[in-house]
């Protein structure tokens, strides 16, 4: 697998405006070999950076979605007991029921043995069990899965892992040494404005600051729900191609009640001088 070094142009080219801190991490990951663990707010791209990545690297991508409960037989592999019955039940010699041709491979087996280069995703790992990230070690740190029925499982270095985590917890001193870490924030104006002016038709450099402006302003309220890139993205669409203002369509931007009232009184409230440009973006 190639472990050139990314460059933000690269990046760019596909649709993902990011800083220079971030490409170096990447690429700090890839040259170590290491799984990178990128934690952050929901809504900041992280998933997104991995699927990026995935297309760029022309690497298959294989997720393995965390969840509360989520355990191995889910995760890793569980044996195909009704495969096996059939076979007792249709053979003489049942010596080898516990084989290959018996297993069923979950993401985390099957990116340990796919043979074409892959990126394995695991992610939101914060919403699992902290037992679970107990059975993520061995693969982190050796590249290997142990089956008790079969051995142990070895993997080869055609793979890029990340994680990903929403910080709704704190995660194992163990898990985390045995990656590079990215911490991914909402993003800054300039890089907003990026995105907003390569992702929405007809409008213009002046509107897309403005907008990335006061879009950060409102994730800095005292919000229940801080708006995720894509809403943001959505909200402005929509507003410019219906020529709307910005005290509508906040169900786009803003998902709590309460919130659309913390905006809205936010906005009438601001000093003169920073509602200006504020009225003046549509």
């Amino acid at each position: 697998m190639d472990n050139k070094d990314l460059s933000i142009d690269e990046l760019e080219k596909i649709g993902y405006y990011t800083n220079q801190d971030l490409v170096n991490v990447v690429n700090a990951a890839r040259f170590l070999n290491k799984p990178l663990l990128i934690e952050g707010p929901a809504g900041t791209g992280k998933t997104y950076l991995a699927k990026t990545l995935s297309k760029l690297l022309d690497l298959d991508l294989i997720r393995l979605q965390c969840h509360e409960g989520i355990d191995e037989d889910r995760a890793v592999y569980e044996w195909n007991y009704k495969k096996q019955l059939l076979s007792i039940q249709s053979k003489d010699d049942n010596s080898n029921l516990f084989s290959e041709e018996y297993l069923i491979k979950r993401p985390l087996l099957s990116a340990l043995t796919c043979e074409v280069d892959s990126l394995l995703l695991i992610d939101e790992i914060d919403r699992a069990d902290e037992e679970f990230e107990a059975l993520l070690l061995e693969i982190l740190a050796e590249n290997q899965i142990t089956i008790p029925e079969m051995g142990t499982v070895k993997g080869e270095d055609n793979k890029v892992i990340i994680l990903t985590s929403n910080n709704t917890r704190e995660l194992s001193d163990a898990l985390r040494r045995r990656c590079i870490y990215l911490y991914l924030d909402f993003p800054t104006i300039d890089i907003e404005k990026k995105v907003l002016i390569n992702t929405i038709d007809n409008i213009t450099e002046d509107e897309a600051v403005k907008y990335a402006s006061l879009i950060a302003y409102v994730r800095n309220l005292n919000l229940n729900k801080i708006p995720s890139l894509i809403e943001s993205v959505e909200w402005v669409k929509f507003n410019i191609f219906n020529k709307s203002n910005t005290s509508e369509n906040l169900g786009i931007l803003l998902k709590d009640k309460s919130d659309h009232k913390l905006y809205l009184e936010s906005i009438e409230n601001l000093d003169e001088p920073n509602n200006k440009w504020i009225s003046k973006i549509f």
